[in-house]
Order: structure tokens, then sequence, then C-alpha cells
């Protein structure tokens, strides 16, 4: 069938459905199932037709509960690791390396589980897991408990933005997806939380970091466990509002795609009751629609509703064909494999650096003969709070006629990695927290023209696949982030030096991108 063809039919279909409003969907006609494809597009024309209301903006609160927690929990370890080191006298990267793992594992298992048993328990379950085993870390009695503890809180973590960012995108009109990307505001207020907070408890609790190290008993450094107990806290906080007191309906896409069609459409009424609205969508508007679309297929074949289904419709994502369309072109291909190096370079640059830089901070403040604890945590605010106008700054820059998204990547890319590097030279605590800050900024910068290019160079019936993989890769190699620390001397800048290299070697490579999105519409 034909796009013209594809389109004449939706326009036939939708002059005989009650919804009084009309979207365009991102898939082409040929890349999902034909019934399931034809009612998810009535679903999307009646969450237009309600529009965005109150339950919208509710879900955009406690959806932001999900990126805060993505961003602060990497961030924890990185705050703890100084007081954990002096206490229990072990190798730090283990910690991350735990934390990543777990990071791993909860972005697979709750992105593929929130499809087979539904999106609103695993929304429910992860804050809930992750403050739990939180709380339980913060009374660890050695390193391994620690460590075994950080991995499974990381497994709820890692599954706040695939979970999230569906259930928020099922729920909002096509009209305010940009929404979506707004939610990065949690993000960066995620680690400036992390930072406020563990300045006072960590540095008035802890004992004092010295070169070399002396004994440090738990009764003189319980700063690290106050500061997981308070956002262990934190999360069960969040949670208990996601649970009893926003009331979390079930995606009315899920439950189209599991056969349950009634259930769908009193959803989509629900939300339009709670918005002051009403819907004009009925059961016989999706029967028909499948209907339709089954008669158009010349097999007949019946939409799969099983459990089964729901997850393969999940992994259809990586099916060879999204794949191949991402690799048809020679120009396409070089496109998808500069992306995913840029990915897998800074998946592996930036934790190796963020997840040490408290640890270096104070180790180079012991050598400039101002160790303080209060100190390294102040630093650490003032860089989480110069971090905020990057992020801002990135959509004025990717705008400007001769940098572009491209050359803002490049240029912002290599600033990052000279800033990493430079910091190294430093003979001050004020000149390495000068260093610090110049990184902060080009690297919110950096990250994010990266997080808005990456899709606009995918084309939209791969975009899923496209963003999967690239992600994939991140993850991947920021577990080798820890075990290259384990071979390196935590007490040099090796670590530094090695994070400097990748983001300007990063930075050249962007140069190779094929493609300048700025003034074009992607596809």
């Amino acid at each position: 069938m034909s796009v013209e063809q594809g389109e004449l039919r939706k326009d036939k279909e939708s002059e005989c459905f009650g919804v009084q409003a009309e979207t365009r969907d991102i898939f082409t006609e040929d890349s999902l199932d034909p019934v399931y494809r034809a009612k998810a597009r009535i679903l999307n024309d009646a969450l237009q037709e309600i529009g965005m209301g109150k339950y919208q903006w509710y879900l955009f609160l406690v959806a932001g509960f999900g990126w805060l927690s993505d961003n602060l929990w990497p961030i924890v370890t990185g705050l703890i690791l100084t007081p954990v080191v002096n206490e229990f006298n072990v190798l730090g990267p283990w910690l991350k390396l735990a934390q990543n793992i777990g990071l791993l594992v909860g972005a697979a298992f709750w992105g593929v589980s929130s499809d087979v048993w539904g999106r609103r328990w695993a929304f429910n379950i992860t804050l809930g897991m992750t403050g739990v085993f939180a709380i339980a870390a913060g009374g660890s009695m050695n390193y391994v408990a620690l460590c075994s503890l950080t991995a499974m809180w990381s497994v709820g973590v890692g599954g706040n933005l695939p979970v999230d960012s569906a259930v928020f995108l099922e729920f909002i009109p096509a009209s305010h997806q940009y929404l979506l990307t707004v939610l990065s505001v949690w993000w960066a207020f995620g680690q400036l939380l992390g930072s406020l907070v563990a300045w006072p408890l960590i540095s008035n609790y802890s004992c004092p970091t010295t070169v070399p190290a002396s004994p440090c008993p738990r009764s003189s450094n319980e700063g690290w466990r106050y500061f997981l107990f308070t956002m262990g806290g934190l999360m069960m906080f969040l949670w208990i509002i996601r649970f009893f007191v926003f009331n979390l309906y079930e995606s009315p896409k899920y439950l189209m795609g599991r056969g349950r069609d009634e259930q769908a459409v009193e959803v989509v009424h629900k939300v339009a009751a709670y918005n002051g609205k009403t819907s004009n969508l009925t059961l016989e508007d999706l029967q028909r629609a499948g209907k339709l679309a089954d008669a158009a297929v010349d097999d007949g074949a019946r939409m799969d509703t099983s459990a089964l289904a729901a997850a393969r419709r999940k992994m259809g994502m990586f099916s060879n064909d999204h794949v191949k369309s991402l690799f048809a072109t020679r120009k396409m291909a070089w496109s998808t494999t500069i992306l995913i190096i840029l990915w897998a370079f800074i998946g592996l640059a930036f934790p190796l650096y963020n997840s040490f830089v408290t640890y270096f901070l104070a180790t180079r403040g012991a050598n400039f003969g101002d160790s303080s604890t209060y100190i390294t945590y102040r630093n650490q605010v003032i860089l989480s709070v110069i971090g905020i106008p990057g992020a801002l700054m990135a959509g004025y820059f990717v705008e400007l006629p001769y940098l572009g998204r491209r050359g803002t990547l490049a240029i912002f890319t290599v600033l990052t990695g000279v800033f990493i590097l430079a910091s190294t030279t430093a003979r001050t605590s004020n000149a390495l927290l000068g260093w610090n800050c110049g990184y902060s900024y080009t690297s919110n910068v950096m990250y994010g023209v990266l997080y808005a290019l990456s899709p606009e160079l995918f084309p939209t019936k791969d975009r899923g696949t496209g963003n999967a993989i690239v992600a994939t890769a991140n993850r991947i190699f920021g577990v080798m982030a820890p075990i290259i620390a384990l071979f390196a001397n935590l007490t040099t800048s090796v670590p530094i030096w090695i994070s400097g290299a990748i983001f300007i070697v990063s930075g050249f490579i962007a140069l190779l991108l094929p493609f300048e999105p700025r003034g074009r519409a992607s596809l």
C-alpha cells in the first residue's frame, strides 16, 4: 500500500469514529501490527481531543521523580566514595561497578516487564525499591554488603527512564510530547539536591581525608550513612506520593495491546473526567478500527494479545528490518556508526571522571594543605549549580548559523576534555575548582546537544531502535569505567587523563557526522 493510499484510508476511517481530533503517527504502514496500529491511532486521537489537562500535569510532576532519581543516585555513589574508602580501606571502583551493573540490569528488566505486566506496577515499584535498598545500605557493616545493596537499589533506578517515559508519552496528547524534553529539569535538580544534602551531612560527620590514609572508625564516619538514610527516605516519600496520593491509571495502549479494549476506553474517559472534559471515544470505535485494519490484511491475521506478544512487540524495535534501515545507505551507516561510537566513548569517559572527582578533589586538597571535607562538598555544590545554565544555553548554541548541532557538540566535547586535563595542572584548590567549573558548564552543553541530536539523525520509523542501540552502548561502556579505575591509581591523575583524552577524541569524531539537522525537519 502506498503512502498516499494509506493517508486516504486514514481520512476515510476518521469520518467513521466519534473522536473529534486527529493525529499523525510516527510509524509507517508496514512497521507495526496493522490492528494494533489502527487502534493506537484512535487512542492517540482521543487523547488529543481531551488535550493537556490536570491529570497530565500531575503526571508530569510524579514522572519527574523518576528523572530526579536517575541523576541523583549515580551521583550519590560518587559523593559517598571518599568516606567509604576511608572507613573500609578498600578499592572504591568496586562500588561504581556494582552500581553500573545494576543500572544495566534495571533498564533491561523494567523496560520489558512493563510491556508484560503493565506500566502501573513498574511505575509504582521502582522508586520504592530504590528507597528500601538505599536505607538498608546505610546500615552496611562491610564493603561487600554495601556494594550488593548498591547494585539492588540501582536495579530500581535503572527502570525509571524506560518506564516513566513510556507512561508519560502514553497519556499526553501529541501536541505536548515536547514536554518529555522539559522533564530534564528534574534531572538537573537531582544533581543539585544530592550535592546540597551531602554537603552538611558528610562534611560534618566524616573522617578527614589524609595522605597517607589514617584510621577511620565508624563512630567518626557516620555522615555517608546519614546521607543514604536521608536520600532513601526521600525516595520512600516520593514513592508514597506516587502510590497513595496520585492514582495512576493503567496505560490505555497497554490495555488495548492485551485485548482489553473496554478497559482502555474506560481509562480514557476517566482521564477526561479528571480534566473536567468529556471524550467521544467508544468501545465500538476501537472494535471498528480493528476490523477495518484486519480486513485490509490479506492473510486476515488477528492481533495476538498474549503476554508473549506484548514482550515481542517491545523487542520488535530490535528487528532486523529496523536495524538494517539504520545502515541502508553508506551515508546513513556512517552517521549511525559515529553516533554509536560517540555514545559509547562518552558513556565511558563521563562516569570515569564523575565517579571519582570527589575523591580526586579531596586528595588534591590534602596535597594543597587545605584538606577539608566541608570545602570538598561545598565545591561539589558549586559545580552542580554551574552546570544548570550549561543545559539551558545548549538550546541557543545549536541554532547559531555557523555552529549548529554538529559544531556545538564537537566544540564543547573537546572543551570538556580540555578542562578535565587542565585540572591536573592546578596547584591550588581554587584553581582546581575553577577548571572543574569550566568542565561542569561545557559537559552540560555537550549532553544537552547529544540528547537532542541523536533522535534527529534517526529516521522516524527506526528512531526507537536507534535510540535503544546508542543507549545500550552507553550503559555497557559505563560498566567498563570502574573496571578501568580498578587498575588505575586513584591517588594520581590517571583516571582524569584517560577521561579527558576520550572526550577530546570524541569531539573530533563528532565532526565526522555527515548530517547537520539545523534548519531541517527530521524524517
